[in-house]
């Protein structure tokens, strides 16, 4: 069964299309560049896409319709597990249309107000409310805007990393901002002073937007709770330690640049990597940004 010509028509000027735009950009791109670039006149490019916006609408659908099967089948399971159905599924149908994601990413809304605009955003409310849950919070509906965008921006930034590593890292990434952390039930109920204020408020405006992190009133004794990542998040607002203890715990603090440890899907991918024999663990340690002693010990961990 040989392909109808006018199908294939139009399959082949997308892929123009995806061509010039990466190379050129979507607003330096013309219909004539693409039309010329397949030898069709303009007036042929014209009859398949009456305008170069639907040419962008084409390249988005594929996506568009794979988040909205995505999110249909999320929609009737438990608050939990949906949202971890969204999240990994988000990461991997991002990762599959990587390329005309990457490329497209400022152009998007170019598409203008049509339909294709309001599904787009409706994908991501939609993404947004399951990942949320019911009944969800300002701080939960923040934490899960975050989550999508951990899943999904980092495909664009960081083109040269392999879809298995970067899978791992934007999913590690999300799990961490959306555990419960313990300085939440440590803290208590905000402690107010005399005049009934809150402790907190000589504390950053956006300090409760940021993050499990950044409660002041969580004292002193939250940063121990915290873990190593408390300090670089709580900033100015972390309370004076004396000068003593702020020596011994600058001696014990690691220093910064690599991960002391691997994320679960992080361990995961590089099991798989030094299994499929496609990386050396010096390769691997440089793809996850550890050292060899890290990868070593998650590859000979039970």
């Amino acid at each position: 069964m040989t392909a109808d010509p006018a199908d294939d028509t139009r399959t082949r000027i997308l892929r123009a299309a995806l061509d010039l735009f990466a190379e050129h950009g979507y607003q330096r791109t013309s219909l004539r560049q693409i039309g010329e670039r397949l030898r069709l006149t303009k007036t042929a490019i014209l009859y398949h896409f009456p305008a170069k916006e639907h040419l962008l609408a084409a390249l988005v659908e594929p996506l568009l319709a794979d988040l909205e099967t995505l999110l249909d089948a999320a929609q009737t399971q438990p608050t939990e597990q949906a949202r971890w159905t969204v999240l990994e599924g988000w990461v991997d149908v991002i990762l599959a249309h990587r390329r005309p994601l990457g490329m497209l990413y400022h152009d998007i809304a170019l598409v203008g107000r049509g339909d294709t605009y309001h599904r787009l955003m409706e994908v991501a409310m939609r993404a947004n409310d399951l990942i949320a849950g019911p009944n969800a919070g300002r701080r939960e509906r923040v934490l899960a805007v975050q989550a999508v965008g951990a899943c999904s921006d980092p495909v664009v930034f960081f083109t040269d990393v392999p879809d298995e590593v970067l899978r791992a890292d934007m999913l590690d990434g999300a799990r961490r901002l959306l555990a419960p952390h313990p300085a939440d039930t440590a803290a208590g109920p905000p402690a107010r002073s005399a005049a009934g204020s809150r402790t907190d408020a000589a504390a950053a405006p956006h300090s409760d937007a940021a993050g499990p992190h950044t409660d002041a009133a969580a004292g002193p004794d939250a940063d121990a709770a915290a873990g190593p990542d408390a300090d670089a998040t709580l900033g100015s607002a972390t309370p004076a330690t004396p000068a003593g203890a702020a020596s011994g715990a600058a001696s014990r603090r690691r220093r910064p640049g690599r991960p002391p440890a691997l994320g679960r899907e992080q361990v995961e991918a590089a099991r798989r990597m030094h299994a499929a024999g496609t990386h050396s663990v010096d390769a691997i340690a440089a793809a996850l940004g550890v050292s060899r002693a890290t990868v070593y010990r998650h590859l000979t961990a039970p």
